[in-house]
């Protein structure tokens, strides 16, 4: 990849991000933050963004657009809104070419592994700062 194809999906990282924070603050002071609807919704519409726009650009026949502007689309915007679009995006792959196995293996290890290293890494910070887990 080339340099100028990094910084394309640094800027899109950075809105992203930035677009993650927007939607996460104004769905949370609308529905409460007793449940994180703002991360579901953002994990949702990216995997749906991601999804579409994989779909409108991968083929011959549909509207074709060049390795950057999809690399700043789907592995910035979308991977700085939610690397939860990138995961479903592989596992759909994984289910479309029949892996079913494997794509079920990364569905498990995926949401059992992140909740681990997630609890692993609190319980860490927490004793170094000196309270519990």
């Amino acid at each position: 990849m080339s340099l100028n194809a990094y910084l394309w999906i640094a800027v899109g990282s950075a809105l992203g991000g930035v677009t993650r924070v927007w939607a996460s603050v104004w769905l949370a002071r609308r529905l409460g933050e007793t449940f994180p609807w703002g991360t579901l919704f953002v994990n949702v519409t990216g995997s749906f963004l991601i999804g579409l726009f994989f779909a409108s650009t991968a083929s011959v026949d549909r509207a074709i657009i060049g390795p950057t502007l999809r690399q700043f689309f789907m592995l910035g915007l979308c991977g700085g809104y939610t690397t939860f679009s990138s995961f479903s995006l592989e596992t759909l792959s994984l289910f479309r070419t029949g892996e079913i196995a494997r794509a079920g293996c990364n569905i498990a290890l995926s949401i059992a592994l992140c909740l681990f290293a997630v609890w692993a890494g609190f319980a860490l910070g927490s004793a170094r700062a000196g309270g519990g887990a």
